[in-house]
C-alpha cells in the first residue's frame, strides 16, 4: 500500500476530501461531496473513501488526515454550525485506523492555503506580506468565518475564531433599519446574518419588501425561481438590471468590508488580510472596484474599501494594510494537506 495524506475542507453545503502523497503535494483523487442531508460527517467521508478505493484500485494506506471543518474546534471536538454533525478526531481515526486525525477551525485551514496561494487579487494596496506581522483571514461562504494568523518571529501561528457570530453593529440608517427588522424575526443578529454568501437575497428582500425600491415582476420572479437566489441577485447587480440587486450588493459589501476592518484591528494585521470564500472570489473586481454601473458614483473607493477603512483614528493604520481577494477555490483543501503532511512528520 502507498501511504497518502487525507485532507477535508467541510462546509455548511460542500465537502471537498482529496488524498495526496506523503508530502502533501500531489494529488492522488479528489472529489466533492455534499455536505447536507447526512447525519452524520462518517457517512460522507466515508462515501469518498470508497470511491477512492475504486478509483485508485486499491485500499490507501492513510498516515495522517487533516479536516478544515466549519465551527468551533474544542479539544479536537466540534459540533458544527451549519450542520446536525459532531465531530471527534479520535473517533474518526479509530474509526479508520488513521493514526494522526485533526480538526481545524474551516478558515485556519483556508488561512494555511492562502498564505502560500499565488492565485490572489488586490482589493486595496497590494497582496500581504509573507512574514514579518500578523495576517487576518476572513471568508464569505455558507457562512461567515474568521481567523487570524500570529507571526511569532519565524512562523503564522494560526488562531481560530468564532468571531462573525459577534453583534452587529450598524454604521448607516439603512443598516440600523436592516438591523431593526432582523432582530425581530432572529434576536440576536451577528455580522453572519448580513455578511455571508448565503444570506445576500435576504438584503435583496430587505430592498424590495421593506425599502420599496422599484423592481420588476420579471426580476423577483427570475431571484424566486433561481436555484441560488444568492447567485441570481449578483447576476442581476453586475449587470446592473435592478436597482434593488444593486443597493443589496453594495450593503453586502460594505457590511462586509466594515467586518474585515474590525478584524483586521482586533488582529492587528499589520502584514495584511486575506478575504476568501466562493463569494468573495465570485466579487473579486466588485470588491476591489464597486459595481461597473455605479462606478462614478463611488469616488474611487468601493463600498468595502470605504467600510474597511472607516474607522476614525485608526483609519491611518488600515490605510496601511494589503487587502487582497484569494482566488483559490481549494484554499482550505491545500491547508488541510499541508498540515496534516506537516503532523506525519513530527
Amino acid at each position: 500500500m502507498t501511504a497518502m495524506i487525507l485532507a477535508g475542507d467541510v462546509g455548511g453545503t460542500r465537502a471537498r476530501f482529496a488524498l495526496f502523497d506523503a508530502a502533501g503535494k500531489r494529488e492522488k483523487y479528489m472529489d466533492v461531496l455534499s455536505s447536507q442531508g447526512s447525519t452524520e460527517f462518517e457517512t460522507v467521508l466515508g462515501k469518498f473513501l470508497r470511491a477512492a478505493k475504486k478509483e485508485l484500485g486499491n485500499k490507501p494506506e492513510i498516515v495522517a488526515a487533516s479536516f478544515g471543518i466549519a465551527g468551533p474546534v474544542v479539544a479536537q471536538r466540534v459540533k458544527t454550525t451549519n450542520l446536525p454533525w459532531v465531530i471527534d478526531a479520535r473517533e474518526v481515526g479509530r474509526a479508520l485506523r488513521i493514526p494522526q486525525v485533526t480538526l481545524l477551525n474551516d478558515l485556519v485551514a483556508v488561512g494555511l492555503g492562502a498564505l502560500v496561494s499565488k492565485k490572489l487579487g488586490v482589493v486595496h494596496l497590494g497582496k500581504p506580506e509573507k512574514t514579518g506581522g500578523n495576517v487576518a483571514v476572513i471568508a464569505a461562504g455558507t457562512g461567515l468565518g474568521e481567523a487570524a494568523f500570529v507571526w511569532d518571529g519565524k512562523d503564522h501561528v494560526p488562531c481560530a475564531t468564532e468571531g462573525s457570530h459577534v453583534d452587529f453593529a450598524p454604521r448607516t440608517p439603512v443598516e440600523i433599519e436592516l438591523l431593526n427588522k432582523l432582530q425581530v424575526e432572529f434576536g440576536h443578529v451577528s455580522y453572519e446574518r448580513i455578511a455571508s454568501g448565503s444570506t445576500i437575497h435576504v438584503l435583496y428582500d430587505f430592498f424590495v419588501r421593506d425599502r420599496r425600491t422599484a423592481e420588476t415582476n420579471a426580476n423577483t420572479t427570475y431571484v424566486a425561481k433561481a436555484k441560488d437566489p444568492n447567485v441570481a441577485v449578483v447576476e442581476l447587480a453586475t449587470s446592473g438590471k435592478s436597482a434593488a440587486a444593486m443597493d443589496a450588493i453594495d450593503l453586502w459589501s460594505s457590511v462586509y468590508g466594515a467586518e474585515a476592518g474590525n478584524l483586521a484591528l482586533k488582529c492587528l494585521a499589520s502584514s495584511g488580510v486575506y478575504v476568501c470564500g466562493g463569494a468573495s472570489a465570485r466579487l473579486a473586481q466588485v470588491l476591489a472596484k464597486g459595481l461597473p454601473k455605479r462606478r462614478r458614483v463611488y469616488e474611487g473607493v468601493s463600498p468595502f474599501v470605504d467600510a474597511f477603512l472607516d474607522k476614525g483614528r485608526m483609519r491611518r493604520v488600515l490605510e496601511k494594510v494589503p487587502v487582497a481577494v484569494c482566488l483559490e477555490p481549494l484554499a482550505g483543501l491545500y491547508g488541510a494537506a499541508a498540515h496534516a503532511a506537516k503532523k506525519s512528520r513530527e
